[in-house]
């Protein structure tokens, strides 16, 4: 005698362990962003380093492929020195000309053979691309420990690397040692 016997379905669920949820974006930007502040849409923001030298504050941003005369800003607002600017992708635009002009409707001009855009497609990378470099506008705000005077900040780039150095902001400040008592 034979028994029908029926096995239950049994739905199983995967967990990805390493994809983030959704609500770890939201609650990882709480603690990065400051209270108030607008999300960033766009941009990066470039590696700092900051220290004293003697009385002077000396803060070097990592910035290759900005021309610093046209595309870099460095300002005092009261205590703070904030320096802004934008790294611009110099690269020729990927999609050849003629599948843009389709796509908005457009009808290429008069006594062009499609040479051009023949070229364009021949020049454009094929392939798999990774790109690690970032692109679009930075800001990055250093805290004085005193006002400073515009004429104290000098700012040079070189291979790169903004430095920019206020004078004199440490002056008359010798660091004061606290004690350490241990808890009865």
């Amino acid at each position: 005698m034979a028994r029908n016997l029926e096995v239950p379905m049994i739905s199983t669920y995967t967990v990805a362990p390493f994809r983030p949820l959704p609500t770890e974006r939201v609650v990882r930007q709480l603690w990065t962003r400051p209270v108030g502040a607008p999300a960033a849409r766009s941009g990066y923001a470039p590696a700092a380093d900051v220290y004293r030298e003697g009385d002077d504050l000396v803060a070097r941003f990592d910035v290759p492929g900005v021309d610093p005369e046209r595309d870099v800003t460095v300002e005092l607002e009261g205590r703070r020195l904030v320096v802004r600017g934008e790294r611009r992708d110099q690269r020729a635009v990927e999609a050849p000309a003629a599948e843009t002009s389709e796509t908005e409707g457009e009808q290429p001009e008069a006594g062009t053979d499609g040479a051009s855009t023949d070229e364009a497609a021949e020049a454009a990378p094929a392939g798999r691309r990774i790109r690690e470099v970032r692109f679009g506008e930075f800001r990055r705000t250093v805290t004085l420990p005193k006002t400073a005077e515009a004429d104290a900040v000098r700012a040079s780039y070189d291979a790169g690397v903004l430095t920019v150095t206020v004078a004199g902001v440490f002056a008359g400040r010798a660091p004061q040692r606290i004690e350490v008592t241990r808890a009865a």
